[in-house]
């Protein structure tokens, strides 16, 4: 693999970590329903664990509101079960054919505790991009070149480093902003 090669999957490693990051950021609530926010949940449905989404439609109605109908409505429960035990802090209420879930407003300690799980998520995408690099460094020492030229690579790498490092800081800004706005 040459020097090109090995910048050029750098950047695509990077870009997927960003997207990740952007993806788990969803999951956050910031006390407007949002549907993603229910992406991570496993109902058990007839003995096998299946996401959320293949069992129902999620649609907002309202600003503060989910509306989760079940394609089959025998899992129901099973669906109120595992929003229950998903520790989001929502109450589905269940009406025999469909669960709404009302948003409540996010107390200002609930906003810290979201600030502190976003900076955890930023974290761990600044932990992932730094194993890249670690990656595109060893790679780099494989090839054979110049110390000038593997120099002037491995300052291109921490510039792709830095560049996608103030990335996740503007995207957590944002999201900082976004669960702070009350």
């Amino acid at each position: 693999m040459d020097s090109d090669m090995i910048m050029l999957e750098l950047n695509e490693k990077m870009d997927k970590a960003i997207e990740t990051l952007e993806k788990r950021f969803t999951t956050v609530r910031a006390g407007r329903a949002n549907p993603s926010s229910l992406d991570g949940i496993m109902v058990e449905y007839y003995g096998s664990m299946t996401p959320l989404k293949q069992l129902a439609t999620i649609s907002v109605p309202e600003a503060r509101q989910l509306l989760i109908k079940p394609f089959d409505k025998g899992c129901l429960k099973g669906i109120e079960k595992a929003i229950l035990a998903s520790n989001l802090g929502y109450n589905p209420g269940n009406d025999g054919e469909t669960i709404r879930i009302v948003i409540p407003e996010l107390t200002e300690e609930r906003r810290r505790e979201l600030v502190k799980q976003v900076k955890a998520l930023a974290e761990e995408t600044k932990v992932a991009i730094r194993n890249i690099r670690r990656e595109a460094l060893e790679d780099l020492e494989k090839q054979e070149m110049s110390e000038d030229v593997e120099k002037q690579l491995e300052k291109e790498v921490q510039d792709v480093v830095n560049e996608y490092n103030k990335k996740v800081e503007t995207k957590l800004k944002e999201k900082e902003q976004e669960l702070l706005t009350v």
